[in-house]
């Protein structure tokens, strides 16, 4: 199992147990991905640690002062 972050910009958009699928982004030396339809995104991935699997489960939704934080747990081989 791999557990992954993402930033929401407003709450409500996203419930703890919803299954999720995401879309994979290519920059130069990294991936991100976003929740579909463009709910949440992740940070920079590094190539080496490319996600697997593209659909997983809400665990987690957290707000702090940097604004809303989705914790996302996938499958993975």
């Amino acid at each position: 199992m791999r557990e992954m972050e993402f930033k929401m910009e407003r709450p409500g958009l996203l419930e703890v147990g919803q299954k999720v699928s995401v879309t994979e982004g290519v920059l130069p030396s990294s991936y991100y991905y976003t929740i579909d339809p463009s709910l949440a995104m992740s940070g920079n991935i590094a190539f080496r640690e490319r996600l697997k699997s593209r659909e997983g489960t809400v665990v987690d939704i957290a707000e702090n002062p940097r604004g809303f934080y989705v914790t996302v747990n996938f499958l993975e081989d």
